[in-house]
């Protein structure tokens, strides 16, 4: 997946989407998000991948505002560069820009092979969108997983 322009259909599919987180914390999102990477068969630990994910929580908040946090995990536990979405009915607490907490978590798990290249240009490429304050309200009102991935991939109109 070496394409200049980064194809998030490649990244994202309907088992690593859940609509209604039940963690309250950031931790429990985390591990709840982890678990379905897991049984999608993209990292082979879920523990060694959730600490992963803390060590670059330590470096700097990963909430961004808006009700939304990226957090991220570069590791050896994963073998499938991929990215699991959550959204929750409930406000959870988190670092974030704005000091509010957050409803939607898109969950980066790169491998360490692709730490410097695909993982920068997932992250550019969520991040443009997520500039964007109707994709924002969209995430946020998203109904189903379709609705999700049609929203991350571009199309809009399904």
């Amino acid at each position: 997946m070496s394409d200049k322009e980064i194809n998030i259909a490649k990244v994202i599919n309907l088992n690593l989407i859940d609509l209604h987180l039940n963690g309250k914390t950031k931790k429990d999102v985390i591990k709840e998000l982890s678990t379905l990477l897991k049984k999608d068969d993209d990292i082979t630990n879920t523990q060694d991948f959730i600490d992963d994910v803390f060590l670059r929580e330590e470096e700097g908040e990963t909430g961004i505002g808006q009700g939304v946090a990226i957090p991220h995990g570069k590791s050896k536990a994963v073998k499938n560069t991929m990215i699991a979405i959550g959204l929750s009915d409930h406000p959870i607490p988190w670092e974030t820009l704005d000091d509010k907490p957050v409803t939607a978590v898109i969950l980066f798990a790169v491998r360490d092979q692709d730490a410097d290249t695909l993982h920068l240009k997932l992250l550019q490429r969520v991040a443009i969108l997520l500039s964007d304050d109707d994709f924002i309200d969209k995430l946020h009102a998203a109904k189903n997983k379709k609705n999700v991935i049609d929203l991350l991939c571009g199309n809009k109109g399904r």
